[in-house]
């Protein structure tokens, strides 16, 4: 087992980056007056760019699982942003659909994702977003491997 001083803190700070990431978005989303979740945002994206996902779709597009996909749903129902409808020929399983008022909401909040986005990459190049990624993901596939 690595000493710790040689062990690499790296989760840390990533928890501490998702931490004021997610508050600086949950603000802004305040601030326009829109009552959503970053968790909320990240379906309605999803659902934006290819709408009628099943759930296990949106779980897999997402990086959720899927009882965490479906109380989101639940919640994105409830505030009247998505609805459910089942596949014609398949009793169990649901399309999920933005709502007229979810692409509204979804084409409000938009342009303040964007900026929040460029927010966190100012100063940094594209080689620095190129090499995040890469880390980013040898991470994750370093710890998938079984």
């Amino acid at each position: 087992m690595a000493k710790k001083k040689e062990a690499k803190i790296f989760g840390t700070f990533i928890d501490r980056n998702m931490k004021i990431i997610r508050n600086n978005y949950l603000k802004v989303f305040k601030e326009i007056g829109i009552d959503i979740t970053t968790e909320q945002w990240v379906l309605m994206d999803c659902l934006y760019q290819n709408n009628g996902m099943s759930q296990t779709e949106l779980a897999t597009e997402s990086f959720k699982n899927a009882p965490t996909v479906s109380r989101i749903i639940d919640l994105l129902c409830k505030k009247e942003l998505t609805e459910r409808l089942r596949f014609e020929n398949d009793r169990r399983r649901y399309k999920i659909f933005l709502t007229k008022k979810g692409k509204k909401t979804y084409e409000k909040v938009y342009p303040h994702v964007i900026e929040l986005r460029n927010k966190g990459w100012n100063n940094l190049s594209n080689d620095d977003y190129t090499t995040f990624l890469r880390i980013m993901n040898q991470i994750f596939t370093n710890y998938e491997k079984k």
